[in-house]
């Protein structure tokens, strides 16, 4: 009898010390290859995709339309796409000068504008109206300075601010005012600076709701008012002093803001995974150190905000921080080991994490089902419309390397991943959004009346709405991501058996909510119905 009480006691501990299973989500490739490695990625309001990787990769496996070239260039194949989410399919785009580690923002009126890059593309501006004939435009020295690896955000008055890129330890805007516009120096960037690894490039840039921005760099964050040049703030650095910029990188999200009244009342920023000091030399060297497992959150809206520490189930190096429309944060793609550059990762996380900020602490992290495709260095995300997780590139070679002769191929496939909230035992919980219609104009402070179906059993108490800012997504970081949940009251039944309404307000201003396109979510016990897009105004 003891031997059996023996044995029990061995089963018992061996299913304690098991890791949780994954649960939750499921993948599907899309297409196999889209021809280039989809290393900046941007959805746009008419639920096309645009993705670039680089110029100078070599002869990519997508040909230019009508057998055009890049001038002075014998490559005619295309180094950007436009992926229809509709119809599933790709039209080659052509780029002149380089878009390598570049940097972009989703103007109001949905035109991409895009800055910088390498070569070539250090001072170009390059824009995208999307139409089923339309290519980029070129703007030659459309920057005052070179920016490789800088970082964008759309401003509450419609320019977009460009903050920072390698050796340039300064910020600018566009469009601007006069050719002879300055170019405010920022001290911060060469204070976050690390001798031989830099560590702070893609500085994580949120706007907060007064209309000045947080600034994340390395390992430590500032409160920036750019009008006047002056930081109002200096944070905490963060516990552990480790850095989670490029090429340390990890990721940051701005929490989901709740509005009340017209103030959001509670800001917080996330910022997870990166590698540890000495990475990026140690994996020059072919000395891959184990990427970070922790996440910092910091509630910058406290008057003595302090960092909360919390640990990862799996620790992430180059992972995407996404937020999704019931606002909880999905964490993919990346590596478990080394840092961001050429042959410089190692060990790909295939399984997302899920973190559900408003469950207590302990219990926010859930691992999810894995990919069978690494996504490493250069790999992208977005949020579609519907819900799913747009999924592309990979790349850690300085040419395209197709062949199984080298330690993670460039990624030519695009997949999604379906959060669990898409699981068809669901669905009779999921809304479904009748008014307003797609593409409609919503005024600041400005009640909406939105009417929605539910096939089952409506929770009344239980429905919220949310909207989301499409962004820009590369190098592990998503600019101008932000999700608002719409200050309004309970859903009430109308006509007919299944049609609810709820009444919310619309953002109070700019600076909550900057005038442009985004999307816009009823969410029934945290599932989401299909978006609609909407455009805010003044």
């Amino acid at each position: 009898m003891a031997f059996h009480h023996h044995l029990l006691f061995i089963f018992l501990l061996f299913l304690y010390v098991q890791p949780s299973p994954a649960s939750g989500g499921s993948w599907s490739v899309l297409l196999p290859s889209i021809g280039i490695s989809a290393m900046h990625m941007q959805l746009l309001p008419n639920d096309r995709v645009v993705m670039y990787d680089r110029t100078d990769f070599g002869i990519s496996n997508i040909s230019l339309p009508d057998g055009k070239c890049r001038p002075n260039s014998t490559d005619c194949s295309a180094h950007s796409v436009e992926y229809d989410v509709a119809s599933n399919s790709v039209r080659p785009l052509m780029v002149l000068t380089n878009v390598w580690c570049s940097s972009g923002t989703l103007m109001p009126d949905g035109t991409l504008v895009q800055t910088g890059g390498f070569d070539d593309g250090y001072r170009v501006v390059r824009t995208y109206k999307s139409c089923d004939s339309c290519d980029w435009q070129e703007i030659p020295n459309g920057l005052s300075k070179s920016r490789w690896y800088a970082t964008n955000h759309i401003l509450p008055d419609g320019k977009q601010i460009i903050i920072g890129g390698r050796k340039a330890f300064s910020y600018e805007f566009y469009p601007k005012m006069s050719a002879t516009e300055n170019t405010p120096s920022l001290p911060f960037l060469v204070q976050t600076n690390d001798p031989q690894a830099e560590n702070n490039l893609y500085p994580f840039v949120f706007l907060y709701p007064d209309g000045n921005l947080f600034i994340f760099a390395n390992n430590r964050a500032i409160l920036f008012d750019y009008s006047n040049n002056l930081v109002l703030k200096t944070y905490p650095t963060m516990p552990g002093g480790q850095p989670r910029n490029y090429p340390s990188t990890g990721s940051a999200v701005l929490l989901p803001m709740k509005i009340k009244g017209n103030n959001v009342s509670e800001i917080e920023v996330l910022v997870c995974g990166g590698a540890p000091k000495g990475a990026f030399v140690n994996a020059n060297k072919g000395i891959f150190n184990g990427a970070l497992d922790t996440c910092g959150r910091i509630k910058i809206s406290d008057s003595n905000p302090q960092w909360l520490m919390e640990t990862m189930p799996l620790a992430r190096v180059m992972g995407d921080m996404l937020l999704l429309p019931n606002g909880h944060v999905l964490i993919i793609n990346g590596a478990s080991a080394g840092v961001a550059g050429w042959e410089l990762g190692r060990n790909p996380v295939l399984s997302p994490v899920a973190y559900r900020p408003d469950n207590e602490e302990g219990s926010r992290f859930e691992v999810q089902n894995p990919s069978t495709i690494p996504r490493v260095y250069h790999s992208t995300t977005v949020l579609l419309r519907d819900g799913r997780v747009l999924v592309g590139g990979s790349n850690p070679h300085d040419k395209y390397q197709f062949t199984n002769d080298v330690l993670y191929p460039t990624e030519l496939s695009l997949e999604t991943f379906s959060p669990s909230y898409l699981d068809s035992n669901s669905s009779d919980l999921r809304p479904k959004v009748i008014l307003p219609v797609t593409n409609s104009r919503i005024r600041y402070g400005k009640q909406l009346v939105i009417v929605f179906t539910v096939s089952g059993v409506l929770d009344l108490s239980s429905v919220s709405v949310t909207m989301v800012a499409p962004s820009f997504n590369t190098h592990s970081f998503s600019m101008n991501q932000r999700l608002l949940v719409l200050d309004g009251g309970v859903a009430t039944k109308i006509i007919g058996r299944s049609r609810y309404q709820i009444v919310v307000r619309a953002p109070p201003s700019g600076n909550i909510a900057p005038a442009g396109n985004y999307l816009l979510f009823v969410v029934h016990k945290e599932i989401p119905s299909p978006g609609i897009w909407v455009q805010m105004q003044q």
